[in-house]
């Protein structure tokens, strides 16, 4: 049978867009492909930069502080470790409930000051 014009006429324009569909389809697959690669290398590239971080921060610097004051010498650590004593043993409160501890050095009045938890003062002897 013979195809009438008309038929021939539609017949092509309808090809050609069924072509052009593929041919999106396509491209959009391969560009779907793409995003995802690159998505997976950026995320791979931010889990691994906070490894960095944290080497970098377990490596922290060591701290000394020495008060020396008419032939006497007096330790950070030692006064801290002072009051942490305090806390637990003279007024017998939990280690962890410990949040802050202020040291005010006087050495004029060969005393340390301090206040735990912005509430409990008290004083030690140099």
């Amino acid at each position: 049978m013979k195809k009438a014009v008309k038929d021939v006429a539609v017949e092509k324009p309808v090809e050609a867009a069924e072509a052009a569909v593929k041919t999106v389809k396509k491209a959009a697959e391969a560009a779907s492909k793409t995003v995802k690669k690159a998505v997976e290398k950026k995320t791979a590239e931010k889990k691994a930069a906070p490894a960095k971080k944290t080497a970098a921060a377990k490596k922290a610097v060591k701290e000394q502080v020495y008060l020396q004051y008419l032939g006497k010498e007096i330790n950070k650590d030692d006064l801290v470790k002072q009051v942490k004593d305090i806390w637990t043993k003279q007024l017998k409160r939990k280690a962890g409930d410990l949040a802050s501890i202020d040291l005010y050095l006087k050495p004029e009045e060969n005393a340390v000051y301090y206040v735990i938890n912005g509430d409990v003062t008290g004083s030690i002897a140099l």
